[in-house]
C-alpha cells in the first residue's frame, strides 16, 4: 500500500515536470527564445524643437511691384557748370585761408575748385567733405568724400587745384568741409598739428536747383495697405517722406501717392525700408522726394 502511494506521487511529480518543460518550450517558441530581441510595445516620438515666432516685416501684397507700369522714372542732372556751393575758409587762428567752389559736371558728378590757398602752418594741409561735423582739435577718423591735398606752407598764393566728387546724386548730405593736418608723422610736430588733426570746420551751404522729373507724388490719403503718416513735406507742400505702418504694402503705398511701384522703388534705392521681397518694414521711412536723389 505504501509503495503504491509512493509510485502515484512519483508519477504526479513527473507529470508536473513534463508540463513545466512543455510550457517553457512554448514560450521560447512564440517569443523567439532567449536570443530574440525584445519587441517594442510603444513608440515615443521625440518632441519637436520649438522656436519663438520670428518677427516678420509688414508683408507686401506681392513679392514684386504689380501696379501698372508707367514710363521709366527720370531725374535730369544739374546743368553742367552750375555752381551749387561756394565759400571762403579761414582757420580759427587765421593761419590757413582758401576759397572753394563746387560745380556740376552735368552727369550727377561735381568738381570742387580750390583757389587762393595760403598757409603758415609747418605741415601739409588737406580737405574733405563729410556728413557729421567734427570739432577743431579732434582726430579725423574718416577721410570722407573727395579727399584732397591743398599743400604745405606757402610764401604766396598757391596754384588753384581741383578735386572730383564722384557720382553722388544729390550731394547735400555732405554738409561739412573739414580742413585737417596731413602730416606724415607726429615726430617733431606740435600735438595740435599732428596727423589727421582737424584744423577748421565749415558748413557747406548747398544751393542745388530743382531738377526736372516725371515723378510727382501726391498724398491721396490713408487707405488699406497705406495707413502710415507723412512727417515731412517739400517746400512746395508735396510729400517728402512716409513712415511705414503695420499692414502697409508696397503697392498700397505707391497707389496712395499716385505713383507706380517702380517709381517708389526708384525713389528708395537704398532698400532700408523693405526686404528683398519688397516686404515693408514697419516704422521705417520711405523717400517720396525725387529731388533728394
Amino acid at each position: 500500500m505504501v509503495r503504491t502511494i509512493r509510485r502515484a506521487r512519483s508519477a504526479a511529480a513527473a507529470g508536473m515536470l513534463v508540463a513545466l518543460v512543455v510550457a517553457l518550450s512554448g514560450c521560447a517558441l512564440f517569443d523567439g527564445g532567449a536570443q530574440a530581441k525584445p519587441v517594442a510595445r510603444h513608440t515615443t516620438a521625440k518632441p519637436k524643437p520649438t522656436h519663438s515666432a520670428p518677427v516678420t516685416p509688414t508683408p507686401s501684397a506681392t513679392p514684386t511691384p504689380t501696379t501698372p507700369p508707367g514710363p521709366p522714372p527720370t531725374l535730369a542732372p544739374v546743368p553742367s557748370g552750375t555752381a551749387v556751393a561756394e565759400a571762403s575758409v579761414a582757420s580759427p587762428k587765421g593761419s590757413i585761408h582758401f576759397h572753394y567752389r563746387i560745380v556740376s559736371n552735368g552727369d550727377n558728378t561735381y568738381s570742387i575748385q580750390y583757389s587762393g590757398f595760403t598757409s603758415t602752418v609747418p605741415i601739409p594741409v588737406s580737405v574733405t567733405l563729410i556728413d557729421v561735423p567734427p570739432q577743431v582739435g579732434d582726430g579725423l577718423t574718416w577721410h570722407g568724400v573727395a579727399d584732397h591735398s591743398l599743400g604745405g606752407p606757402t610764401t604766396g598764393t598757391a596754384a588753384a587745384s581741383t578735386a572730383e566728387l564722384g557720382y553722388v546724386g544729390n550731394p547735400s548730405y555732405l554738409g561739412t568741409l573739414v580742413t585737417y593736418s596731413s602730416a606724415a608723422s607726429a615726430d617733431g610736430v606740435p600735438v595740435e598739428l599732428g596727423p589727421d588733426k582737424v584744423l577748421a570746420v565749415n558748413t557747406v551751404r548747398w544751393s542745388i536747383p530743382e531738377r526736372a522729373t516725371n515723378v510727382h507724388p501726391v498724398d491721396g490719403g490713408a487707405r488699406a495697405g497705406a495707413t502710415g503718416r507723412v512727417p515731412d513735406t517739400t517746400a512746395s507742400g508735396a510729400p517728402a517722406r512716409y513712415v511705414v505702418a503695420a499692414g502697409d504694402t508696397f503697392d498700397g503705398v505707391a497707389q496712395r501717392f499716385g505713383i507706380t511701384s517702380q517709381d517708389l522703388l526708384w525713389l528708395n534705392p537704398s532698400g532700408r525700408a523693405y526686404d528683398g521681397a519688397l516686404n515693408l518694414l514697419q516704422d521705417q521711412s520711405l523717400n517720396l522726394d525725387p529731388q533728394a536723389l
